[in-house]
């Protein structure tokens, strides 16, 4: 009979509003359950899944800074300045992220937003891509007496792996893969789209670098992803770039003395 009353009190005192509304009472204080979603949600934040293993954790660790809080307050921790001046920029801080997420909220980036960044995209990376290979050295006359040896039948490649000054390219035999005319500084890029596909300059290209041979291996249209496959990164960037002009619009408004 007893057991029965226990049993029935415990039912009742766990469906009363007191505990549904809150994590667990530690020392008379109520620790309420929005701290338990308001942390899950940083947690799920960072990537990291919700399994009921850490929403466990999430509950025991809320109820630990419950305890540890009591204590801090209790030997008047809260009094100190040094504790007044970290509350204060951590109210700044999270009233500064609710702000901009308010802002992001409000000016979301649209589909028309992320096209358009991507026909610019497009626009300025499309055209041809060069296979080239290169051999840099210090002076005119060491380019100029390579170019002879090429012509005369000397391997382009394992040249390149001797003399050039460009460890990345030389150990390659010179080649620099795939790239855009716009990739490379105007002097060696202009040179470079005036050759056909397995041609070499009779001259050195005087760059910033020192002086260059060059070499096209090939030629192709330029290989550029899909709109959907980089939608993501493209409306990370807008998204980023909005903010960062709402962040300078109010600062320029600003009367700072």
């Amino acid at each position: 009979m007893k057991k029965q009353l226990l049993s029935a009190a415990l039912v009742a005192l766990l469906a009363s509003p007191v505990l549904a509304q809150n994590l667990a009472v530690v020392n008379g204080k109520p620790v309420p359950t929005s701290r338990v979603k308001a942390l899950q949600q940083q947690v799920e934040a960072s990537g990291r899944p919700v399994t009921p293993e850490v929403l466990d954790q999430i509950k025991q660790e809320l109820i630990a800074r419950e305890v540890f809080m009591q204590e801090a307050r209790k030997r008047g921790l809260d009094a100190s300045e040094d504790y007044k001046t970290q509350l204060e920029l951590a109210r700044q801080t999270i009233l500064i992220r609710q702000l901009f997420a308010d802002f992001q909220k409000k000016n979301p980036v649209t589909d028309a937003d992320i096209k358009a960044e991507y026909d610019k995209f497009v626009k300025e990376n499309g055209g041809k891509e060069y296979r080239a290979r290169h051999i840099l050295v210090e002076t005119e006359a060491d380019a100029k007496a390579l170019i002879a040896d090429i012509k005369k039948g000397g391997n382009f490649e394992e040249l390149a792996k001797k003399a050039s000054k460009d460890p990345g390219s030389g150990a390659n035999g010179g080649d620099l893969d795939w790239a855009a005319a716009g990739s490379y500084v105007a002097e060696f890029s202009g040179a470079m789209v005036k050759l056909d596909k397995g041609q070499m300059t009779d001259t050195p290209v005087k760059t910033q670098f020192g002086f260059h041979i060059i070499r096209v291996d090939d030629v192709r249209d330029a290989q550029l992803p899909k709109l959907e496959e980089v939608r993501p990164q493209i409306a990370q960037q807008l998204q980023q770039q909005k903010l960062s002009a709402y962040q300078e619009g109010l600062r320029s408004k600003a009367k700072i003395q």
